[in-house]
């Protein structure tokens, strides 16, 4: 992914380039070649940023919203723990014995399977 980005940003920074070393007797592209070449950047940009980000974004809203107590969670800075309450926007997670932090639902990475830290 990050490569074909890269790979898109270096011919868009070589367009101008090749334009300049065009004769000057060659037939410069329409008003129709015009439009097809912004309507392929615009279908590229909707499948390589804007629909995979749409939908991490909707996964990512139903997971806090299935957030409940006992579930076995970890936080994007790492923490792993399971939940003792649940509040509109915090949690409280439990990550030893009678240590608990709060943390706010957004920081949720991933919810984990039960039982997956006792094998921890």
């Amino acid at each position: 992914m990050k490569t074909f980005t890269l790979l898109l940003a270096t011919l868009a920074a070589l367009v101008p380039g090749l334009a300049m070393a065009q004769d000057p007797g060659a037939g410069s592209m329409g008003v129709m070649g015009q439009v097809i070449f912004f309507a392929g950047f615009i279908l590229i940009f909707y499948f390589l940023i804007w629909r995979p980000q749409s939908k991490r974004a909707k996964e990512h809203k139903a997971l806090m919203s299935g957030l409940n107590k006992g579930d076995e969670v970890v936080t994007s800075g790492g923490i792993a723990g399971r939940i003792t309450r649940v509040a509109d926007d915090f949690i409280l997670v439990e990550v030893a014995d009678n240590v608990e932090l709060k943390v706010q639902k957004v920081a949720v990475a991933t919810a984990l399977p039960k039982g997956t830290l006792k094998d921890i």
